[in-house]
């Protein structure tokens, strides 16, 4: 996949339901998946995973935080063990196919109905020193009609 002359990047945005309740309250087992996806998915890990236990005001809203920076930007977990839910973002200027990630957070947290929306954000964002100077011309030329 190479990357388009404009737009930064994917965000995938995963809500999966009727996860697996003891893999939800796994801290090693989050940790895991946040030290190894980066790497499955040939993404550059810039720092170790940060995974912490939450406690709410409301108990049965505790469950586990994760968030990994990568070169490319980053993934981050929150679960819902009581309410066998989670949800992750990944976002990444470098292009990743989000249907294989789905079909492998699916797997390994053994989310039984999900939600998933990819963005593609900075639409605009050029990618190379050429078009960047035509944007910034283009900009220039408007903003002196005005």
């Amino acid at each position: 996949m190479g990357k388009p002359e404009f737009g930064f990047g994917v965000h995938l945005i995963l809500d999966g339901y009727g996860c697996d309740r003891a893999a939800l309250q796994d801290i090693s087992k989050i940790y895991n998946f946040l030290d190894n996806y980066p790497s499955q998915m040939d993404m550059t890990k810039i720092m170790p995973p940060y995974v912490f236990r939450y406690n709410g005001l409301v108990p049965e809203d505790w469950g586990v935080s994760g968030f990994v920076l990568i070169a490319e930007s980053h993934i981050s977990i929150h679960t819902f063990p009581d309410k066998q839910y989670l949800s992750i973002d990944m976002f990444s200027c470098k292009p990743f196919d989000t249907d294989v990630a789905v079909r492998t957070i699916k797997g390994y947290f053994d989310i039984q109905k999900h939600e998933a929306k990819v963005l593609d954000r900075g639409q605009e964002f050029p990618n190379t020193i050429r078009e960047s100077a035509q944007v910034v011309r283009m900009d220039r030329m408007l903003k002196q009609r005005h």
